[in-house]
């Protein structure tokens, strides 16, 4: 006879399950959440300075929830990295405009990868460190979660390459409101207030006609940077394709292969492409992506928000999303994190994590649906994936079922492959959980363990995952409260996990 013990495995990377599925029939029984929630039209906003129209377009893209696999079946889990956070952002905005975000909108490693963790940082070669850790689960007897951690590494900024940016702005009609056109001045400020000499900073825009607003200019010229930013209006079409192809060529104009090149597409994602296809772009992005010029997203506004669109571009570009909600996130983005917004540690990352079928039973990879890699791409170093930057963290989750008596050190193994920032060949390395990775009780898991958890939770239950069905929100806050985090980010957690249990018209503490 067998006992299972579920576990959630915390990798700390970004990425996606990979494999094939079976059905899981504890998912297929668990009573769905008693809380639904009509996901057409936003309810009224509260304390919203500027009023969204009331028709609403949004767009988000439903990739489901990963069941589980069995390992006699398949026993390989591959997926990229990825290290965006916009779900986050636009949940947070949501909620504390007085409405739940959408299921489709809540991607749960992004929730997770939000926050800031203390993990040991790499000491060899290799650009980044994988921590373990494991607990039993406060949710059930008898179940564990278990967190590898990855660190990647910091780099100082004097050692950094030097930057080339390229701003292309959507100044369209859709974007004509303080949250979007006014907010987005405002983080481009930052974000050129923190760079540094050798930095340059060209700007495009597009709407109706595209327009080369400012050439690559150094950073010296500061003042002349910021007031070609501060004169942005917006109004007109939206014609994103021949922005694109601007944007690309003032990038060709400056590209250096001893410094970064970038595109930052700032948006609401509104967008009439033009002539070409969705696809079309999207190829574009990855051959300019290949010539060696990067694109992040930047997103902002709500109402007609194009969540899906944005995601794909930054995909495509090797690079970020962010969701710019407010000027506190501009500055989280373009300051206090902007050495890994903006410097490539390691690219194209690939995670496969192989469970021993003697030792489980059963797992699940806890979001990253849409970062899915087959398994047998995970050593074909042509297929593409995430990238790392510098000082990044990232975190998975994996719901793992053990058998009884399960020998730990050998229930997993986890590989990550990566590239240098201009390599063409990748390398690979290889980690396993031990028993020392182990906690006999939830309550000596560390701090960072349970802030990762209540995130990976909160999450779980706002995309009303079957898995969570039986969790409350108050369950979460307790997990939360008993990390003993203080600081601004745990306390704003906090204060929408409140407020997200008051829309959803219950509360069990």
């Amino acid at each position: 006879m067998r006992t299972s013990l579920v576990a959630i495995l915390v990798l700390s990377l970004t990425a996606c399950g990979g494999g094939h599925c079976y059905k899981d029939a504890r998912a297929e029984r668990a009573p769905q959440p008693m809380e639904t929630w009509d996901q057409s039209s936003d309810s009224p906003r509260v304390d919203d300075p500027s009023p969204e129209p009331i028709s609403n377009s949004e767009d988000y893209a439903d990739h489901g929830v990963s069941g589980f696999e069995d390992p006699r079946q398949d026993a390989l889990s591959t997926f990229s990295i990825d290290v965006d956070t916009a779900s986050y952002a636009i949940a947070r905005r949501k909620i504390n405009e007085g409405t739940l975000p959408p299921q489709a909108a809540v991607r749960v490693e992004e929730f997770v990868n939000y926050f800031r963790y203390d993990y040991g940082a790499p000491d060899g070669d290799v650009p980044f460190a994988v921590n373990f850790e494991a607990a039993p689960s406060p949710f059930d007897p008898g179940t564990h979660f278990v967190r590898v951690g990855i660190q990647g590494q910091k780099i100082d900024e004097n050692d950094r390459k030097p930057i080339h940016l390229v701003f292309l702005v959507d100044t369209s009609g859709s974007m004509q409101s303080p949250d979007k056109i006014g907010l987005l001045k405002s983080s481009l400020q930052v974000l050129v207030n923190n760079l540094r000499d050798g930095d340059t900073v060209a700007l495009a825009t597009y709407a109706g006609s595209t327009s080369k607003v400012l050439g690559p200019t150094s950073v010296r010229e500061r003042e002349r940077i910021l007031a070609a930013i501060d004169r942005l209006q917006a109004g007109g079409s939206t014609a994103m394709t021949s922005g694109l192809e601007l944007a690309y060529q003032m990038a060709y104009e400056n590209l250096d292969p001893n410094a970064t090149t970038r595109v930052v597409v700032c948006s609401d994602g509104d967008a009439n492409v033009g002539p070409n296809s969705h696809d079309t772009i999207l190829e574009r992005i990855r051959h300019f992506t290949q010539e060696g010029v990067t694109l992040s997203v930047i997103g902002f506004g709500m109402g007609n928000y194009k969540d899906h669109l944005m995601e794909q571009l930054a995909d495509s570009g090797n690079g970020n999303y962010y969701y710019i909600d407010d000027f506190k996130q501009a500055v989280r983005v373009f300051e206090d994190d902007l050495m890994g917004t903006l410097v490539v540690i390691a690219k194209d990352v690939k995670i496969q994590v192989e469970f021993d079928s003697d030792e489980v039973d059963g797992y699940r990879l806890v979001g990253y649906e849409n970062r899915d890699i087959a398994d047998e791409d995970f050593r074909k170093d042509h297929v593409d994936a995430g990238e790392i930057g510098a000082g990044h963290q990232v975190t998975a989750l994996y719901e793992v079922e053990f058998r009884d008596g399960a020998q730990f050190e050998k229930a997993l193994t986890v590989r990550i492959r990566h590239k240098a920032p201009d390599g063409a060949r990748a390398t690979e390395t290889s980690y396993q959980l031990a028993g020392q990775h182990l906690r006999s009780d939830f309550g000596e898991a560390t701090a960072d363990f349970k802030l990762a958890l209540s995130a990976s939770s909160f999450a779980e239950i706002l995309r009303g995952s079957p898995h969570a069905a039986m969790w409350t929100l108050s369950d979460v806050r307790q997990i939360l409260e008993s990390s003993g985090r203080k600081d601004e980010d745990a306390r704003e957690l906090d204060g929408l996990i409140r407020r997200a249990s008051a829309l959803r018209g219950y509360s069990r503490r």
